[in-house]
């Protein structure tokens, strides 16, 4: 069996496949020796790159083709087809490469490519030598990476405050709570990588302060670290229950890999679980838990969950999903109080519990910033370079309010891949290139064996278009404003949701 899975599939390559198989922007899956290549037909050029994304294995035969890159399915990376390159998070690994020869009608792929290495695309004189990034979430990391990826030859220190190296946070409400995925996938990177790119990882480091003059970021044992210019990325904490009992020892919040591995500790004797919030966390904590076969219970003030982001229609069905898993819901109720085991209800109820997790919201880290004198409004306001109020200074991901050519406005969104982008952005502008951010935001979500997919960014909306059904899994959903689409959340509509991706990216460059 296990051999049957690991001949290759497709036709063989180097032997070729005639040409009018392949149409413009065709996608055929084939072998070289043992590798799986994926080939493609733009409308210029033939590429052949690796057939599933570097970030969670998505297959790029499914995903859409753009120009000369592609786009996977699952997660919206992006990869240039001519070099394999990762151009957008939230892969950062590049696609392998083979060269394409065309004769006789007839498509050839050849020899695998060795991985290029990327040439420095900026040519200002007045490099910095120094740059510090705050934070060991996703975009400080991301900026690292892009930093060296871009021949960066100066120094870069990352201060974070948390006790690991920065890890797939997505996952800790997800597979890796769930039991499903191991601790070697945690690490975005592993611990060598940072000594091998000379990136300065302090761990368990608080930065206390700014000194705006001396460009330098003041760490909480006195100790200083001089910058030429700063990311400011430190993310988002979670909020706080602020009821009578919610400093007890069985009650957590998820953030950290420290967070996740207490909560799996503690569940391991749980019989019952309280969530309480119906966030995208909380339901995700939720379907994770009743993977465990964990009873849970789930306490929250809305008449339905999500409705504000995902509208009625997903609401419902999210609340019917996990019902049929065994969820057990106190909607239209919150926690007044929680008296040892016992998580008492304002509508009067009780309900026993041997764990309570909080997934009521996060805020963004923005003392630092305030200190500092930068501007704040709901978050660290920056232009379109991702810059601050300040000059030298870049802030990206949780804490970043931006001025987004989507929909006219500032915005500032807690999303993975948005915090990646950021980070890859502010990395470029860093280095003087004054790229704009104008990606599209993207998140997903995660519930049992249902994706959900979500682009774009609509706080209010005043229609809800639906393709296909909701409940039967197979939907796109349109939040429209004035007969424009602001966001488009999908089910097993993965090339629509790609397509809608573009159709933003392209209404905003009008």
């Amino acid at each position: 069996m296990a051999q049957d899975q690991a001949k290759p599939v497709g036709p063989d390559l180097t032997e070729g496949v005639a040409l009018d198989k392949l149409a413009d922007g065709g996608k055929l899956v084939g072998h070289v020796g043992k590798d799986q290549v994926l080939l493609v037909r733009g409308a210029t050029e033939l590429f052949a790159v690796g057939t599933h994304c570097t970030h969670y294995h998505g297959p790029l035969v499914d995903g859409l083709v753009v120009g000369d890159t592609v786009r996977c399915p699952w997660h919206h990376a992006c990869f240039d087809l001519r070099t394999g390159e990762a151009l957008r998070a939230p892969a950062l690994s590049a696609l392998p490469s083979w060269t394409v020869e065309q004769r006789d009608g007839k498509i050839f792929v050849g020899s695998k490519r060795e991985q290029p290495a990327p040439t420095r695309r900026t040519s200002t004189p007045d490099l910095p030598k120094r740059i510090v990034i705050i934070g060991g979430g996703a975009a400080g990391f991301a900026a690292a990476e892009k930093l060296r990826r871009e021949r960066y030859e100066g120094s870069i220190v990352m201060l974070s405050s948390e006790d690991a190296p920065p890890i797939d946070r997505p996952n800790l409400s997800k597979d890796y709570l769930a039991g499903s995925a191991p601790e070697d996938w945690m690490p975005l990177r592993g611990e060598s990588f940072y000594a091998k790119n000379g990136i300065d990882l302090r761990l368990k480091t608080n930065v206390t302060a700014i000194d705006t003059r001396a460009g330098e970021a003041v760490i909480a044992d006195g100790g200083r670290v001089a910058y030429d210019r700063l990311l400011l990325a430190t993310g988002s904490e979670p909020v706080r229950l602020s009821i009578p009992g919610a400093d007890q020892p069985h009650v957590y919040t998820l953030r950290s890999l420290a967070d996740c591995r207490a909560i799996i500790a503690a569940a391991k004797s749980a019989r019952r679980i309280v969530v309480i919030g119906a966030s995208f966390i909380g339901l995700e904590v939720a379907a994770a838990l009743r993977t465990r076969e964990i009873e849970v219970h789930v306490v929250a003030p809305e008449r339905r969950p999500m409705e504000r982001i995902l509208g009625l229609e997903i609401g419902d069905f999210l609340q019917a999903l996990h019902t049929e898993h065994g969820v057990i819901f106190h909607l239209e109720d919150t926690a007044s109080a929680i008296d040892g085991s016992h998580v008492k209800l304002k509508s009067g109820g009780t309900i026993e519990a041997d764990l309570v997790i909080v997934g009521i919201g996060v805020r963004p880290r923005t003392e630092l910033a305030e200190k500092a004198g930068l501007t704040v409004d709901r978050g660290v306001v920056v232009n379109a370079y991702l810059e601050t109020s300040a000059p030298r200074i870049f802030a990206a991901g949780d804490i970043a309010r931006w001025p987004d050519p989507h929909t006219g406005q500032n915005i500032r969104v807690e999303h993975w891949v948005v915090a990646q982008r950021q980070g890859q952005t502010a990395a470029l502008n860093l280095l003087g290139q004054q790229e704009k951010f104008t990606a599209v935001p993207f998140f997903w979500s995660q519930h049992y064996d249902v994706p959900i997919n979500y682009v774009g960014h609509a706080e209010t909306w005043d229609e809800v278009v639906i393709e296909g059904d909701v409940a039967s899994k197979d939907c796109l959903v349109r939040f429209n404003r004035g007969g424009r689409a602001l966001a488009v959340a999908s089910i097993f509509r993965d090339i629509e949701s790609l397509r809608a991706e573009v159709a933003m990216e392209q209404d905003a460059a009008q």
